[in-house]
């Protein structure tokens, strides 16, 4: 793990090609651009989000003195022109992974889930009135970045992970990684997390031995409702995370249901950013909560 670690640290990591679609044209009209329209591109792309929190990290003057754990803040800090000047040519992961059909669509099915996470997250903490919303949006955007990250650099092995869960269905995900990897992804995320210098609140938000506070336990419950909702409206883990969300967010099943159906068809809009069916796709399925 640790030659993972610092081997991603100095890799040029690759992002969406919509976002680099996007934000050529976000800067043909930089003159009349807001940060939000900037932000709102960054947060479709989990990859190009933790680049823009590690550049500013590292460029960090001795006069701030606190962490900045969104990326509104981030583009502020940075400002507009010199974010063009520093993201203008950046790799792309359609390229990266143009030999590996299966892994690219593995892929995008793990950045299509990490946006749902973001979306549930942000509907939920808005509904409790956190104090920073953002944040818990960022935190669930990056909760499963070490898994992107190897599927772009290591196709093969994720392809033999999912192969190998597939014809086990009862072998968990840790225990397959550690069999294939030598080690388990989360593991690769917190050294990750740590070696960039990301801020420690996002960390304490994605790191799950936090479970005892809240906003933490929404980061999680989004991510978890994200990931077996992908896999259809009848995985079987549905009713817990339903059960769980209700308990978290002091409501009734119905309105759980309501909740989790809008935002799953809010987030479909932009399922053209990473290509695969989003959850919303199979809601037809599911004939009532």
């Amino acid at each position: 793990m640790n030659a993972w670690v610092s081997y991603l640290d100095q890799a040029l990591l690759p992002v969406l090609r919509r976002t680099v679609t996007d934000l050529a044209g976000l800067r043909e009209r930089e003159d009349e651009l807001n940060g939000r329209e900037l932000s709102a591109v960054i947060l479709h792309d989990p990859i190009m989000t933790v680049k823009v929190l590690r550049y500013l990290e590292s460029h960090r003057g001795r006069s701030q003195i606190t962490d900045i754990t969104t990326i509104d803040r981030a583009i502020m800090m940075i400002g507009t022109t010199p974010f063009f000047r520093q993201f203008t040519d950046q790799p792309l992961i359609e390229e990266s992974l143009a030999d590996y059909p299966q892994a690219l669509e593995g892929m995008m099915q793990v950045m299509s889930r990490a946006r749902h996470a973001a979306m549930y997250a942000q509907d939920w903490s808005a509904l409790r009135h956190d104090v920073d919303t953002d944040e818990v949006v960022v935190a669930a955007l990056l909760h499963e970045l070490a898994e992107m990250l190897l599927w772009c650099f290591t196709p093969g092995q994720m392809l033999e992970i999912r192969d190998r869960k597939r014809r086990d269905p009862t072998l968990r995900s840790a225990a397959a990684q550690q069999e294939v990897l030598g080690f388990r992804v989360i593991e690769l995320q917190i050294a990750l997390a740590s070696t960039w210098h990301l801020p420690k609140l996002l960390l304490s938000l994605m790191d799950e031995s936090h479970a005892e506070l809240p906003r933490t336990q929404c980061v999680a419950l989004a991510v978890a409702l994200a990931r077996h909702s992908a896999n259809g409206w009848s995985d079987a883990a549905l009713p817990d995370d339903y059960a769980a969300i209700g308990r978290f967010l002091k409501i009734f099943p119905d309105e759980v249901w309501m909740r989790v159906r809008r935002t799953a068809l809010q987030t479909a809009q932009s399922w053209e950013w990473y290509g695969v069916p989003p959850a919303a796709a199979w809601l037809p399925m599911q004939a009532a909560f």
